[in-house]
């Protein structure tokens, strides 16, 4: 066989790819017989239990009780995808919070941690370093549950220039420039946009493909936006797309630390929130859905504000992109009840949406963990598609 080159395709290549189409349908129907793998794959049985076979002694799978898959004829052996062995790590970095997820191949949670204190104005580097021991933490963790990371993710905020890991300009953060690649020594890892990463949390641990193309609003103390077409992320012309927080939602607003003025972030952004409802210094989103939970006017006259522009940046972006959902994450869900209704409203009172009706508002159940669950996520991806680094 040859390639379009009319370069002989070395066999193990072709090793590599058909091992993988076999691990992802593993993936995908498990617990699944060889003999459905031949159908799914179009692979010979004796193709199909030679690469299962392999992927065996790589300890990626591990056979299990026979299933009958057919009225007739003996029951077959169901191969899954193993526990243990390899594993993903997810890190986040975000403003007011370190965190690490690690998941097993079969993308269950085998370990979490979340370290909360304050990164804005402490030095890159620091901020780095407290990532790396606490990734080193997950890993120790996840060795103790007899689980390898094979590689890491880590979710960042603003914008990143991920080809070459540097974070541009993250303002909250109150970064520019700042090299991250490398930053977990030892570990392979890439580096992305957090709202990216919550938006493929959601579609891989949330709402999944029925959200169809979605638009994964990650409210914390900025507002990013994960933007899902066809089951990817679309990232735009340099990998900047979704800062959604940066949209002016009141000219007259105040200033961001982007450098703008009134930015959606700065009304609906967790901090502005809280200033809003009065919460004092060191109070978190649970005490501001306390007092909404109390009627309190200052907290609601809070929430409705933040709804309404929301409900009018987002009606801007169901106009550009049309999205079959929007889902609410972050800081958002337990706020939803008295956010969603402003929102709706100015949505679909939005500047001249040409659709019939805007697309319906759904919240998240993976809240404010989505990035780092997506970014571990991310690593099951990578391995599954090339499981090469992992095979004897």
């Amino acid at each position: 066989m040859t390639n379009s080159g009319n370069v002989p395709v070395r066999h193990a290549t072709m090793r590599g790819r058909n091992l993988a189409v076999v691990l992802e349908h593993i993936a995908r129907h498990q617990p699944v017989t060889r003999a459905r793998l031949a159908e799914l794959t179009g692979f010979t049985k004796t193709t199909v239990s030679n690469l299962v076979g392999i992927l065996d002694e790589a300890g990626l799978v591990v056979d299990g009780a026979p299933v009958h898959e057919g009225e007739r004829g003996r029951p077959g052996v169901a191969v899954s995808l193993r526990g243990d062995g390899a594993a993903g790590l997810g890190l986040e970095v975000g403003v007011d919070h370190l965190s690490a997820c690690v998941l097993d191949l079969a993308r269950r949670v085998r370990y979490r941690h979340v370290v909360t204190g304050d990164n804005r104005g402490r030095e890159p580097a620091a901020v780095l370093a407290a990532l790396a021991g606490l990734a080193d933490e997950a890993v120790a963790a996840a060795a103790g549950q007899g689980l390898t990371a094979a590689g890491a993710a880590v979710a960042l905020p603003g914008l990143l220039d991920r080809g070459n890991g540097v974070v541009r300009h993250a303002p909250n953060l109150g970064w520019t420039d700042v090299p991250v690649a490398g930053a977990l020594a030892g570990l392979p890892a890439e580096y992305d946009n957090e709202a990216n990463l919550a938006a493929l949390g959601e579609l891989w641990f949330g709402g999944g493909t029925r959200l169809g193309d979605f638009v994964h609003v990650s409210g914390e103390i900025g507002i990013g936006a994960g933007i899902v077409v066809d089951g990817r992320v679309f990232r735009g012309a340099h990998g900047f797309a979704g800062e959604l927080g940066h949209l002016v939602a009141d000219p007259s607003g105040p200033t961001c630390p982007c450098g703008g003025r009134g930015c959606l972030e700065q009304i609906a952004g967790r901090d502005a929130l809280l200033r809003a409802a009065a919460i004092p210094a060191g109070g978190a989103p649970e005490d501001l859905a306390a007092r909404l939970a109390a009627g309190d006017a200052q907290a609601v006259a809070a929430a409705g504000r933040a709804g309404r522009a929301l409900g009018g940046a987002l009606a801007s972006v169901v106009n550009l992109l049309d999205p079959d959902t929007i889902v609410l994450g972050g800081v958002y869900p337990p706020l939803a009840p008295w956010i969603v209704p402003p929102l709706r409203a100015a949505l679909a009172a939005g500047p001249g949406s040409l659709r019939r009706a805007v697309p319906p508002v759904e919240v998240s159940a993976l809240a404010d963990g989505a990035a780092v669950l997506g970014a571990a996520g991310l690593v099951i991806e990578r391995l599954l598609a090339d499981p090469a680094p992992l095979l004897p």
